[in-house]
């Protein structure tokens, strides 16, 4: 993942915030918006932007944007560093390959558990039925 390549291609949107400020919030575009087009970014493989698109689907818009919000701090610069520092988590957690599961055979004393288990769960059944039948 190319991070350098990848600052470039963010657009950056500063909204009005919400929260605390009084009246200085009714006046400053302090909340930022950070909009970034994971299908044609040329920062990341395209093994990894599959990984990324199948794991992040239901955050990302139907053009395959991801848009990412911090309001945290008063100070749009402050909320431009913290959006794109979580942008870049996203993104490494998302793009992790996933571990590969490893068959294994139950232990001889994990089946005897079981068939102990499910002879007494039949006996409590047969328990249950009236003994005159």
């Amino acid at each position: 993942m190319d991070e350098e390549q990848i600052l470039r291609e963010l657009s950056f949107k500063a909204v009005r915030s919400s929260g605390a400020g009084g009246q200085h919030v009714n006046k400053t575009s302090s909340k930022v918006e950070l909009h970034f087009d994971v299908e044609h970014s040329a920062g990341i493989a395209e093994d990894v932007k599959y990984r990324i698109l199948k794991k992040l689907r239901p955050r990302l818009t139907k053009e395959n944007i991801l848009i990412l919000q911090s309001g945290e701090s008063r100070s749009q610069h402050k909320n431009k560093e913290l959006v794109t520092e979580r942008l870049f988590v996203i993104l490494k957690e998302a793009s992790k390959k996933p571990k590969l599961r490893k068959k294994t055979k139950p232990t001889k004393v994990s089946k005897m558990k079981r068939l102990k288990k499910k002879k007494m769960h039949a006996e409590k059944k047969a328990n249950r039925k009236d003994p005159l039948k």
